[in-house]
């Protein structure tokens, strides 16, 4: 039988450099003010950031999400308080909050997802999801190609996918393979294994090292990708990620307790509380100063520049290029939150 290879993903586009002259400059000019200029502009505009969870039910995928933005995002219920216990996802939903933090506003999307992998037959149950991204894909495409289109096209297409694995400690589901192997394709997805305090820290090594073999072995990759690392200090960086951080082994909780006089969020136990931002536990701050705080910008840039850019080359090479789209056929883009 001979082995399948993995398709070649598109390399992307750079740009001829322009030759450059050194010129020193007379007196101050204010070229450095543009970086204010993009700060205040963003400060007023904001921006959007769409998520998706993807995972079998019992995870913690919702309250995992809820501890990463420190609200309760991952559901839309005025009657719900912090106590109350999470109900399973039934279907593919996304649902939209602005949050704001230090006058920088954040259109936030959580696309949450059905019970992936709780079928006794899960055959093909990563078409829906796959589906859904290409429409978000789609619904941008056609608001680009509009005659009179917005001067800003809101922005559905998912730029991250939490991928949950179970805490089993063998190894990777022939069901978890391939969902990845599809949808790396087509989003960034990032591998995290979840209610990591069921292992020991020895198991979680190993796991985590059996892990990123499994996808190595199997030619999948995960975000961020070797081939679009810019220069020499994102690939050292992001190489310390794929081959240290990933899977991040993660513990949700959006409970706080009281340690050594401070309030945490964390997990009681009988043995003590498992702090979820203490390293010492878990990677929880890892994945939130890797999504959030370092690689929120180039998930962004990733998902526009190649996995859109993919899909578009595609479509208009299908279809000989589209035809413009009337104004009225996406009227439901103008609502925004």
């Amino acid at each position: 039988m001979s082995e399948l290879v993995p398709e070649p993903r598109p390399k992307p586009v750079v740009p001829m450099k322009p030759v450059s002259i050194n010129s020193s400059l007379l007196g101050y000019i204010g070229i450095d003010t543009i970086i204010e200029q993009m700060r205040k502009k963003t400060m007023k505009t904001g921006f959007d950031f769409n998520i998706m969870v993807v995972g079998q039910s019992g995870l913690g995928k919702s309250t995992l999400v809820n501890t990463l933005f420190k609200s309760q995002v991952s559901r839309k219920a005025s009657s719900w308080s912090r106590e109350e216990k999470i109900p399973k996802t039934v279907e593919i939903k996304a649902i939209g909050h602005v949050i704001e933090e230090g006058g920088v506003k954040m259109k936030l999307t959580v696309i949450d997802t059905p019970g992936f992998g709780d079928q006794i037959n899960n055959e093909n149950c990563w078409e829906p999801i796959e589906k859904y991204i290409n429409e978000q894909y789609e619904k941008f495409l056609k608001e680009e190609v509009n005659i009179s289109r917005k001067k800003r096209i809101p922005d559905t297409r998912v730029h991250c996918c939490l991928y949950f694995i179970s805490p089993t400690g063998h190894s990777l589901r022939p069901l978890d393979l391939e969902f990845m192997r599809h949808l790396s394709k087509v989003v960034n997805i990032i591998p995290v294994i979840a209610k990591a305090d069921t292992m020991t820290l020895e198991e979680k090594a190993e796991f985590k090292q059996r892990v990123r073999k499994e996808l190595e072995v199997n030619g999948i990759e995960f975000y961020p990708q070797k081939e679009f690392d810019e220069d020499l200090e994102d690939k050292t960086e992001n190489d310390k990620i794929r081959q240290e951080s990933m899977p991040f082994a993660v513990v949700g909780s959006d409970k706080e307790y009281q340690v050594n006089g401070k309030r945490v969020l964390g997990r009681k136990t009988p043995w003590g509380i498992i702090e979820v931002e203490n390293l010492n536990h878990c990677e929880f701050a890892l994945l939130r100063d890797f999504v959030i705080r370092t690689h929120l910008q180039d998930l962004k840039e990733v998902t526009h520049n190649i996995h859109y850019e993919t899909y578009r080359a595609k479509r208009l090479n299908d279809n000989g290029g589209l035809p413009p789209v009337s104004v009225d056929t996406e009227e439901s883009h103008d609502s925004n939150p």
